[in-house]
């Protein structure tokens, strides 16, 4: 069965940043992802874990000036120290909250991200995250909602870890972004899942709760779990209302037993 994670950059946004991690435990998860955590100290976010009781599993690289339109610097000529900086930080934020993964962002053609550059910097950026225990993953994103990315497709995202050439280099296979840009998703799982060290899920078109719309997703996960796949299901998505009201699509996955207060009260 998926072992899913709460994101708590989209989920439980109607609450501060801290009172998320405890919202997402008393709904059920056991474990949980972040984009960018950089606006609280590791040490208070790892305290917010700990009395939760909560896992982070993934944690993404800072982005360059996302508020202005970046996103991700590993690929922008000229920005490797830039790069190097924001990969230690986001080391540092890993080793306290013993998180295992961190997502390293490309950024956008028109931005200067070329795929040399990124490659080069995943290359001496992986044997920095190697010796803290970090895997770094390279995601496909799609072209529309994130026009001019540099990566949008899992072979070329393939290609690219390949010529990095680190066994702590992967690929994060996000479903929501892999139905937009080439569907297919249950053969590409098959082919795919060795390469595979997180997924990511969410529905199109709306990039909305994983339960209406084109993604049949109990069997795309059962295959998921056919395949082998042992790694967390990242909930990236944005809920239709409230994030409470949106979890009922939890329920076909969680026995009753498991789901907690924050959802049963409302039966």
């Amino acid at each position: 069965m998926p072992r899913f994670a709460a994101n708590l950059s989209m989920l439980f946004t109607e609450l501060p940043l801290l009172a998320r991690f405890e919202a997402a435990a008393r709904a059920g998860f056991v474990g949980v992802e972040m984009m960018f955590p950089y606006e609280a100290s590791p040490q208070v976010l790892a305290a917010a874990q700990s009395a939760n009781n909560l896992d982070m599993v993934l944690i993404n690289a800072p982005p360059g000036d996302f508020a202005a339109g970046e996103r991700g610097i590993a690929g922008i000529p000229g920005r490797e120290a830039e790069f190097e900086r924001g990969l230690l930080q986001a080391l540092e934020y890993a080793d306290h909250l013993d998180c295992p993964r961190v997502h390293v962002m490309a950024g956008l053609t028109h931005q200067g991200a070329r795929r040399r550059t990124w490659v080069e910097n995943l290359r001496r950026g992986a044997h920095v995250a190697a010796a803290a225990g970090v895997t770094l993953l390279v995601e496909p994103i799609n072209q529309r909602d994130m026009p001019g990315y540099l990566v949008s497709h899992t072979r070329e995202a393939l290609a690219l870890i390949a010529l990095v050439d680190a066994p702590n280099v992967r690929l994060q296979l996000d479903l929501y972004h892999r139905q937009i840009m080439e569907g297919d998703l249950i053969a590409a799982i098959r082919e795919y899942v060795e390469f595979i060290a997180h997924v990511q899920i969410a529905q199109p078109p709306d990039r909305g709760e994983p339960d209406r719309g084109e993604i049949a997703y109990p069997e795309v996960l059962a295959a998921l779990d056919e395949a082998g796949y042992q790694g967390w299901v990242g909930c990236e998505y944005r809920p239709r209302t409230s994030t409470l009201e949106g979890l009922d699509w939890l329920k076909s996955w969680w026995p009753s037993s498991d789901i907690k207060s924050s959802l049963t009260d409302r039966d």
